[in-house]
Parts: structure tokens; C-alpha cells; sequence
């Protein structure tokens, strides 16, 4: 496994799993014991997930040290805020059955944003969390975070993958020291991805996968990957990207794969702002 270094010197897994669009507990608890049994140990979760307990669960009965694991959860928007975002924490923490957080992201960039970063800080300076951080920032709003908190980011997690490349992003962000981490790394089977000619070349020259092709352009350029999958076979296949290495020219190829857009939604899109701050999570 290789591993990141934070802008805190926490230490990160640059390989883990993701349980998005798990919503069944078993088959999510299933997914992240088979995960953790296979090597891995990043697990990223997020309370919108509505499955952290299963992920406590299968943490709890892996058998591998707490410490060895590397656990990621994000707040929502309606738990964003000074107070609701403390409250926030304690349910997550109950709910993964941890007593501290490795890293803690603010999910989407609305809301009140400034009052959670305050108190996601003091939880982070309190020892509860190790790092700190945030998903679907644009530069814009990444800069207004750090110049008006002046805290910065330990990770910003983005939609990251061949046909949305983020690499004026991932340039802004190395610049201001954060680290890109990449959701949605398979585009979710859009654009027919497994079938694409220059990934497929690739995986036929080194013997692997495209998934595995598109894991190690990823890790090459120091993007943190965290695939989902439910099936065993899938999640060894993931994790056994580690010995081979692709050349300047299929790294090349893969980028003029990029169309300059995302594949899912824009986050400044008014009707986009709107669907998402008014999704209501269980409490």
C-alpha cells in the first residue's frame, strides 16, 4: 500500500473502499469486512450513506487494529453549523462504534459552512478527529474557506475519473497544500468507461483490468481512489494495483479522455444547491 502525507502530518491510505449507494446494512457490512480482510485500510463513509453502523460493525469484528484503519465520514448540510455540527459527531461517532475519527469532511460546500469548520477545528485540536476536511469545493469556494477561517483543508474529495480529469484543480490545490481525493474514480459505468478503447489498451498491455488501469493512472498522479463495490472478487481485484506502472504515454492517452465536464451534476447549478440542501437525513 502506499500511503499520503496530510497538510497536518497525518499519514492516509492513497487506496480504500467507498460504501456509496450501499444502502443495505448487510451487504455494506459484508462489503467493508471483505474490504479490510483483503489489505485495505481506508473506509469512506458519510452520514448521507445512511450506513456507518454497518461499517462500525464489520470494523469491530475484522480483527485488525483500530489504529491500522484509516475511517472517513462527512457531515450534511442540515447538520451544518457550530452547534449541530458537534451534535452531529457524537451521533456519528455512536453510530460507528469509534471513539475517534480519522478524518471528517464537510460534504457539500453549503450551508453554514464557517460555524461547522469551527467546530470540526476544535474537535480536530480536542484529539477526536485526526484531520479535517472537505468534498465538492471548487477552488472558489476552497479559497474563501481557508482565507476566511485560516485553517486549510487537510483533503478536498472530488469527482475525479478519465472523462473529468480535475487537473487545473489538483494544480490550485497542491499549490495550497490539500490533498485531492477522488470520488466516483469509475464514473459509475458511464460513457461506456470499461469499454473504452484507450483504458482497454492499457489493461491489455500490463495484464490487468480497466478498473485497475484507471486505480493506478489515479494513484500516479497522487489522487486518492476510493472504489465501491459490494463484490469480493472485485474488491481483491482493486487492491492489486501496486505492481505495475504506466508509461508517460498511456498516462497521456487517458488524459485526452477528459470533456472538461462532470458526468453527474454541477454544484453550482441553483437547482442542484436547492435539491441537495433540502434532502432531510434521519436523525
Amino acid at each position: 500500500m502506499e500511503h499520503v502525507v496530510l497538510n497536518n502530518k497525518v499519514t492516509m491510505p492513497i487506496l480504500g473502499i467507498g460504501v456509496f449507494q450501499i444502502p443495505d446494512l448487510v451487504e455494506c457490512e459484508r462489503a467493508v469486512f471483505d474490504t479490510l480482510q483483503s489489505g485495505y485500510r481506508l473506509i469512506d463513509t458519510a452520514a448521507s450513506y445512511l450506513n456507518e453502523e454497518a461499517v462500525g460493525k464489520a470494523i469491530q469484528r475484522s480483527g485488525v487494529a483500530r489504529d491500522d484503519i484509516f475511517v472517513t465520514t462527512k457531515l450534511w448540510v442540515q447538520d451544518a453549523g457550530y452547534d449541530k455540527t458537534k451534535q452531529a459527531f457524537e451521533r456519528f461517532i455512536r453510530r460507528l462504534g469509534l471513539d475517534t475519527l480519522d478524518l471528517y469532511l464537510i460534504h457539500q460546500p453549503y450551508g453554514d459552512v464557517f460555524g461547522a469548520w469551527r467546530a470540526m477545528e476544535e474537535l480536530r485540536r480536542e484529539g477526536r478527529i485526526r484531520a479535517i476536511g472537505v468534498a465538492n469545493f471548487a477552488p472558489d469556494r476552497l479559497m474563501d474557506l481557508i482565507v476566511n477561517s485560516g485553517v486549510v483543508p487537510a483533503v478536498d474529495q472530488i469527482e475525479t475519473h478519465p472523462f473529468h480529469l480535475q487537473l487545473e484543480t489538483q494544480k490550485f490545490l497542491q499549490e495550497n497544500g490539500v490533498q485531492i481525493e477522488s470520488w466516483g474514480p469509475f464514473a459509475e459505468g458511464r460513457n461506456d468507461i470499461f469499454s473504452n478503447p484507450a483504458l482497454r489498451s492499457g489493461a491489455r498491455a500490463h495484464g490487468k483490468t480497466v478498473a485497475q488501469v484507471i486505480l493506478r493512472w489515479l494513484i500516479q498522479r497522487g489522487v486518492i481512489a476510493i472504489p465501491k463495490s459490494t463484490h469480493k472478487e472485485r474488491i481483491v481485484e482493486n487492491f492489486d494495483v501496486f505492481d505495475f506502472v504506466l508509461s508517460s504515454e498511456e498516462m497521456n492517452a487517458i488524459a485526452e479522455l477528459g470533456t472538461g465536464a462532470s458526468d453527474f451534476f454541477d454544484h453550482r447549478d441553483p437547482s442542484v444547491v436547492k435539491r441537495i440542501s433540502e434532502r432531510k437525513l434521519p436523525v
